[in-house]
Parts: structure tokens; C-alpha cells; sequence
């Protein structure tokens, strides 16, 4: 547990809990270490509140609206997220919500209790708060303004809340005009003194696609009827002449015991009760992106006569035994923490659509689809195409199939594989064409349970139709000069992008017998070098006809500065990113030497950027030079303990929807998938005794892979065993990883 003031936890909640920065208790489960606290601050953009494992309902405290959260404030700068840990004022708790993204959606639906007369004005009826608790599957606090306690937890398509009420007038408003969404628009009806039903129109990710905007729906059962209830509106202020006679114009409308349906931007609802002492009332808010129905239908499978202690136990067992499949000894009560809270985080995106019944909306929402397995969403692809999906196929291999069956249901609604999908809107963010890497980088790891032939034909058309291709524009110089010029944006990035898809493409197409295109393929991932520069030994833009362009600065790009060559970073952050043909760099560069020394300027002239993803793999470059895989062991642990700790800010940024957690689980365990697409990793020291991995028979043969260090001086690693016998490498396939018994790493 960790938590901001010192509070005392009823039983019923209490199992075994870990002090915030303290002490811990003996016999802890890996769910007891996590901290939803940790990339809270610091731009992580997590959420400290409850969700289940790949959840669709989530509950976030709303601490993002109103000038007493400036500068965090969310219609004052770009903010990605519902809550951020150094503000202060609250404006109730959201139902669905989305960890470590870049861009700000969802965030709606928000519950609050108050007490006293009716107050509709969030700036007004916001409140303090304290005694904040946050764990696995539960997050409470108190309010301070009311004295009331509010406890929440959820199941995989309910949010659960639980408020203890003092003595007198309380009320429950259900606030559907505020929201983290720039989108507008709304439905509520009071369908009695105890259940609510409406929708929430969301959507315009990264502040494009408007008419793309779709609704999430819900419906809010209350544990007790309210005594009275109502509906509010705050239509817009008309300025026409008819205004003269409209004594209505622009006031808020309280529609006391109306069971009507209500439509509006600025709508919500109020459930009263007259306590004659302290009281509880439960919530249960089912949703969906189906329709109302199948809301219902979610909340009454999933929480039906169930308390909330129920639906916590549930939760939170549930993500137990998610967590410990792997099994970490050893190491320091800090270091499992920040180990198993971002494992955490790596199973929360993508997280399923579909409802109880199998529906749910198709891309472009025009059709409902139904499946008898498991519909996933939530595809931030340029960033989890490096580490995440790996980490789910050695560890969750049913879940990454299923992933790779709900991006070939997207290709058979959409014409194309997903880039960067959100609730079956194809958002079209960043660049690149990522979903081929992570296909052929699953089926080439085993996960073959899908079909492979309508996979390579989607991955052939991404690649090579030049005309109305979204997933790669400006194909055509791509294919007929090798690279893209500076007429395009981020000519540099997206050619490598291009080239890391062309290099999975033509792995999957020799795995296929499909020699002329493994060829192919192969060929133009390395195109890259026609836009390196020997004098700078750095990637440099070309302008169309073909020359460098200058004025070209290698430092611009930095902290997401617009340039010219480069997408989210420059010349220095994209140096090495092609770790498909690391030895092909080595030898551009003049050399080991000069491919050290350039690597090593990374480092020393901080333009290494731990908090984005194009360089997170340079740490591990230094493995392919002989003799000097101690700097991939120095460098890696370094990086662990400044950039992942346990608090708060405890991430180096934002998460990414678990790719920087990736990285960290990786990292910690001594492996890591060096280039995305092949079944390899690089081995660096682990910081745990031992990890025990565990493998699933339907995918792999052994039960299981143990990873395990000897330390003498906490020095380089002096040698690499599997299975007792020495292995002669700094590198190891996915196949002999997952087909012996124990990697053991020794040092000095």
C-alpha cells in the first residue's frame, strides 16, 4: 500500500500491505508490491486508481480542472492525463481512463460525493483531499470538504465505488460535461431512485480526427435509493434577438425527479439522501462502447449481488497471479516495487473492448462484430512495437495472440493493420508501420495460432502500395531513392521506421519460404545508409533532388522540438537506431573504435533520452563490441536507478502505455529484445538473485526459464552459463532461452 497520509486501513481491505517508501511485511504476493502511485508525476501519465488486468472500466481521481491545479491544469497546456500527484483539488473520479499516453481522451463519466444543498459547479463543489491510498485493484482518500470517505475498485468492465457518508444531507453527482476529452456532447435518464443509464460522446486523440468522436456508454446502479434525485443542464448563452424574451437564456436547469432523457454538453445528475447517521452507499457503473444494454448486461455479470470487498478480493487475486508469472528473489524491497509496478503497467494496454456477450464496435463503427475470444484495444504501436509485445509473448503468449488476432480483425474492417488504434478508431499517430513488427516478431517466437498467410498479405500491402497508404506515406521515394526527403515530415525517422518493418517483413517472408521477398525486403531495410554522413557519421537529411540539406543542426530535435530530419528527437537520438544492422553501422563508422566512441558521445553529451523510445535500446549496443559488454552492464543498471524509483515521479517520462515500464522488466532481468522483429535478446546483469519466468504449455515446452546471478564484487559479468555449460555470447535466440532450464549470469 502506499499512501500520502497515515491512515488506518479497515480489515476487510487489509492484506499485506507495503509502507510507501517504508518497510515491508514478510510473505508479500507480487501484487502487495506494487505502487500506482509511481509515474503519477513527472509527466508519467499513469493513474493511481483501480483497474483490472487489461480492464475496460478504470477510476481515476479528477485532479486536473480548476486554476488551484495550475500550472497541471487541464485546459491551460497539453496534459495527457486525469490526475497528477502534486495537485490538489478534486472534481470527482472518472470511469475511464488510459495509462501512459501522450495525448488527452477518455477521462469521463465522473462521480462525486458531496454533502449539503445540491452544488453543480465543479469549480465550486471540488474539494482537498487526503489520507490518499493506492494498491493493487483499490484506491480511497477522504474528502476533506465533507468528511466523506471514498473507496473505489472495479472489475474488468465495472467501477465499484464505495462512499461512507456523515450524518445529515449527502448527495451523488454523476458529472458528465467535465472530462480529460476535448469532445462535447451527452445522454442521461434517471431510470429510478436507484439506477442511472447515458452515454458519453469521446474521442479527437491528439486533437485530430473530430468526426471520428464515438460514445462510451454506462449505466450506475446505487446500492441505496436516493430520496430524491434530479437532472441538471448548462445550455450556452444565445446572443440573437430572441434573447430578449428567453428569461431562460443561458441559466442552468435543475430538473428535480425528472425521468426523462436529457441531451446536452453540460449535463449531469444528482441522487439525494437524508442520513440520520453515518451511511454507505456503493455505485457500480458498468460501461460500454457497445450500447446501454450491453452496460447492463456487463455490470450484472460481472458485480451483481457482489459487495465491494468481493469485487476487490477478486481484482485483486486476479492480478496476483497475472503478476506472478514472473517470480523475483532477492534484491531490495525498492527494486521489487518499481519491478512488479511496472509489470503492472505493461497489463493495463491494450486492454479488451469487448463486452460480456463478445460485441463490440468495429473500426469505423459502423458495424458491431462479436467474438468468442478476446477483442483487444489501445494499439500505441511505435512505442510497444520495441519491447511490450515481446514481453507478452515470452511471459502472456494467449494474450499476445490475441492481440495479433484483434489486429487482423482490424485489417478485415479497415483495410489496413492498426498504427496507432483507440476503441476501433484508427488514430493514425506517429510514424512508421509497427504492427508488421510485432506480427512477424510473435509468430517467429512460436505464437503461430493465427492466420500467418492473411497477416503477410496485410504486411505486403502496407509495404508496397504506393498510392492511399496511410500506414506509410511519401512509399514512393522511400522505394525509388531508398529514403524519404525533407519535403515530408520526419524524412530521417520514418525511413528508419521503414526499414525496421522491411526487416521484420523479411524474417517472417524466409520463415515463409518466400525467398524473392525475404530478398526484397532485406535489401531495402538497409536504405538507411544512403542517408548517413561520413563526415558526421551521424543520419542526415536529404532535400528532393538528392543533396544534404543544410543548414543542419544534429542537436535540434531535442525535448520534442520540431526539426527538420527527425519525429521526437535528433540526429544524436536516431544515430543508432537501426539495431537490425548493428555490425552494417559498425562498419559505416570506420569500425569498433569509432562506433564506441560515437555510441559513447550519446551518453557523455547527454543526448541520450531515457524517456523516449528511439534510443532505449543504445544501452545494450555496447554488447556487439568485444570487450566492451561491461558498458552495457554499467550503463544499464545506472539507468535503472536514476530514472526508475519508487515514488511518484519515479519514471523517466511518459509511460507510453507500458513501454518504458517494458524496458525497466526487461532490464531488471538481465535480457532484453536488442531488434525488434528478430527473437533475440542481449544479456546484461540481472538485479535480482533469481527470476523464475513462468511458460505457458500451449506455446512453449518447459514449464519454465530461471535466470539467476552469482555475485562475488558486484563487478562485469565473467561468465554466461545455460544449463551449466558455458555460453560463449553476449546475446541469446528466443528459442535456446525458452528450451533451457537456467541462464545463470556470473561476475567478478
Amino acid at each position: 500500500m502506499f499512501f500520502k497520509n497515515r491512515i488506518t486501513i479497515p480489515n476487510t481491505l487489509l492484506i499485506l500491505l507495503l509502507t510507501f517508501g517504508g518497510s515491508s511485511v514478510y510473505g508479500q504476493q507480487p501484487a502487495d508490491f506494487v505502487n500506482p502511485l509511481i509515474g503519477t508525476s513527472n509527466y508519467g501519465a499513469t493513474f493511481p486508481g483501480p483497474i483490472a488486468p487489461r480492464g475496460m472500466a478504470s477510476i481515476s481521481p479528477f485532479n486536473v480542472a480548476g486554476s488551484q491545479n495550475l500550472p497541471l491544469e487541464k485546459d491551460s497546456r497539453w496534459l495527457s492525463n486525469s490526475y497528477v500527484h502534486e495537485n490538489t483539488f478534486l472534481t470527482g473520479f472518472s470511469q475511464v481512463n488510459l495509462s501512459g499516453v501522450g495525448c488527452p481522451d477518455l477521462g469521463v463519466i465522473l462521480i462525486m460525493p458531496t454533502t449539503g444543498a445540491v452544488e453543480i459547479n465543479h469549480l465550486k463543489y471540488g474539494s482537498t483531499y487526503s489520507q490518499e491510498v493506492a494498491k493493487t485493484g483499490y484506491y480511497g482518500l477522504n474528502i476533506d470538504k465533507y468528511g466523506i470517505k471514498a473507496e473505489f475498485t472495479t472489475s474488468k468492465r465495472v467501477g465499484v465505488s464505495k462512499f461512507t457518508f456523515p450524518k445529515g444531507q449527502s448527495n451523488i453527482l454523476l458529472n458528465l460535461g467535465l472530462g480529460l476529452t476535448n469532445e462535447e456532447g451527452a445522454m442521461v435518464k434517471v431510470v429510478s431512485n436507484t439506477e442511472i443509464e447515458g452515454m458519453r460522446s469521446v474521442g479527437s486523440f491528439c486533437y485530430n480526427s473530430p468526426e471520428a468522436a464515438y460514445p462510451v456508454y454506462f449505466v450506475a446502479k446505487f446500492s441505496k435509493p436516493a430520496a430524491t434525485f434530479g437532472v441538471w443542464k448548462k445550455p450556452s448563452k444565445y446572443e440573437g434577438v430572441e434573447a430578449q424574451w428567453m428569461t431562460y437564456n443561458g441559466k442552468t436547469r435543475m430538473m428535480d425527479n425528472t425521468t426523462k432523457m436529457v441531451v446536452g454538453d453540460s449535463i449531469g445528475t444528482y441522487f439525494t439522501y437524508q442520513f440520520e447517521k453515518a451511511e454507505t452507499v456503493e455505485v457500480k457503473i458498468g460501461v460500454s462502447y457497445v450500447s446501454i444494454a450491453n452496460a447492463r448486461e456487463n455490470l450484472e455479470k460481472e458485480t451483481a449481488n457482489k459487495s465491494f470487498e468481493t469485487v476487490y478480493k477478486e481484482t485483486y487475486d486476479e492480478w496476483n497471479e497475472a503478476l506472478s508469472k514472473i517470480l523475483v528473489e532477492g534484491g531490495s524491497t525498492e527494486n521489487k516495487t518499481i519491478f512488479y509496478t511496472a509489470l503492472y503497467h505493461t497489463l493495463i494496454h491494450p486492454n479488451i473492448l469487448n463486452d460480456v456477450n463478445g460485441e463490440y464496435p468495429e473500426i469505423k463503427r459502423e458495424k458491431i462484430g462479436k467474438t468468442d475470444g478476446t477483442r483487444y484495444t489501445v494499439f500505441s504501436l511505435w512505442d510497444t512495437y520495441r519491447n511490450l509485445h515481446q514481453l507478452m509473448s515470452l511471459a502472456y503468449p494467449q494474450q499476445q495472440s490475441n492481440m495479433i488476432k484483434s489486429m487482423l480483425e482490424m485489417y478485415d474492417e479497415n483495410a489496413w493493420l492498426p498504427k496507432w488504434e483507440l476503441n476501433s478508431t484508427e488514430t493514425f499517430t506517429m510514424v512508421g508501420d509497427p504492427a508488421s513488427i510485432v506480427i512477424a516478431d510473435t509468430y517467429l517466437k512460436g505464437i503461430q495460432d493465427f492466420d500467418v498467410q492473411k497477416a503477410y498479405e496485410a504486411m505486403l500491402k502496407g509495404a508496397d502500395q504506393i498510392e492511399n497508404n496511410p500506414l506509410r506515406p511519401g512509399l514512393k521515394d522511400y522505394i525509388e531513392k531508398g529514403y524519404l526527403t525533407t519535403k515530408d515530415r520526419g524524412p530521417i525517422s520514418t525511413t528508419q521506421e521503414y526499414n525496421a518493418s522491411d526487416f521484420a517483413i523479411s524474417l517472417l517472408a524466409k520463415a515463409l519460404g518466400k525467398k524473392e521477398d525475404a530478398d526484397r525486403f532485406g535489401k531495402r531495410s538497409l536504405s538507411y545508409r544512403k542517408l548517413f554522413d561520413k563526415n558526421l557519421k551521424l543520419l542526415h537529411p536529404r532535400t528532393p533532388d538528392g543533396k544534404w540539406y543544410e543548414p543542419f543542426d544534429p542537436l535540434s530535435g531535442a525535448n520534442f522540438e520540431e526539426n527538420i530530419g527527425f519525429i521526437e528527437g535528433n540526429a544524436w537520438q536516431y544515430a543508432f537506431m537501426m539495431p537490425h544492422d548493428i555490425k552494417g553501422l559498425i562498419k559505416l563508422m570506420g569500425g569498433n573504435k569509432s562506433f564506441s566512441n560515437q555510441l559513447q558521445k550519446v551518453f557523455d553529451s547527454k543526448q541520450f533520452d531515457m524517456a523516449n523510445e528511439p534510443d532505449i535500446a543504445y544501452p545494450y549496443l555496447f554488447n556487439y563490441l568485444k570487450g566492451e559488454e561491461w558498458k552495457s552492464q554499467e550503463l544499464v543498471k545506472k539507468l535503472v536507478a536514476t530514472y526508475f524509483q519508487n515514488k511518484p515521479n519515479g519514471l523517466p517520462g511518459n509511460d507510453d502505455t507500458g513501454t518504458m515500464s517494458a524496458w525497466l522488466v526487461y532490464s531488471m532481468m538481465g535480457i532484453y529484445p536488442i531488434a525488434p522483429g528478430e527473437p533475440l535478446y542481449a544479456i546484461t546483469t540481472p538485479l535480482f538473485d533469481k527470476i523464475t519466468i513462468e511458460l505457458d504449455p500451449k506455446y512453449y515446452k518447459k514449464k519454465s526459464i530461471v535466470i539467476e546471478r552469482e555475485i562475488n564484487t558486484d563487478g562485469k559479468i565473467k561468465a554466461i552459463l545455460l544449463d551449466g555449460k558455458k555460453h560463449d555470447s553476449f546475446f541469446i535466440s528466443h528459442d535456446e532461452f525458452v528450451n533451457g532450464n537456467t541462464l545463470k549470469v556470473i561476475q567478478n
